[in-house]
């Protein structure tokens, strides 16, 4: 059974640990540059959502790589970069839909989550709990539960409105 990061982005409070803990897992610096996982801000409405690649099922940066250096390993569900095929094209990083792979100048390499290897350590250490790693099949019912408990919410608070009046 593949499993997939579920970002909770209600949980998140924009500490950015996820990405610095990344960092230093790959990198061994605390660089947000170089980690796989970032957090997209909107300060003045604070919301903050932690973006990282989801392991498409129909990758696009699989399939324009020239080379075929980008494939999935079946085993793990993840779709990962073989650096000694890739050219350094770039194609990856215009078709990626959702900003996840990366391009590093200094390495002059593309780069994008790996799933640390199935213990991703941006799970590990976030501590709202915003990212998670979970079985494929799982998100949807727990996107359900999540929105049943903020309608549940909503309801009990306009019950209690309907009291005080």
């Amino acid at each position: 059974m593949s499993k997939v990061l579920y970002v909770d982005h209600q949980k998140c409070t924009g500490c950015q640990l996820c990405e610095l803990v990344c960092a230093v897992s790959h990198d061994g610096i605390s660089n947000p540059a170089r980690s796989r996982i970032r957090v997209v801000k909107w300060e003045a409405e604070g919301i903050y959502i932690p973006m990282t690649c989801q392991q498409c099922q129909d990758a696009p940066c699989m399939n324009v790589c020239p080379v075929k250096a980008i494939s999935r390993d079946d085993e793990m569900g993840c779709v990962e970069v073989d650096y000694d095929a890739c050219i350094g094209c770039r194609s990856c990083v215009t078709v990626c839909p959702f900003g996840a792979m990366n391009f590093n100048p200094i390495d002059r390499q593309v780069f994008k989550c790996d799933l640390c290897d199935g213990d991703p350590q941006c799970v590990r250490f976030c501590e709202e709990k915003a990212v998670d790693f979970v079985d494929a099949d799982q998100v949807c019912l727990i996107k359900t539960r999540n929105a049943a408990e903020r309608v549940s919410a909503a309801g009990k608070s306009a019950s209690a409105l309907e009291a005080q009046m």
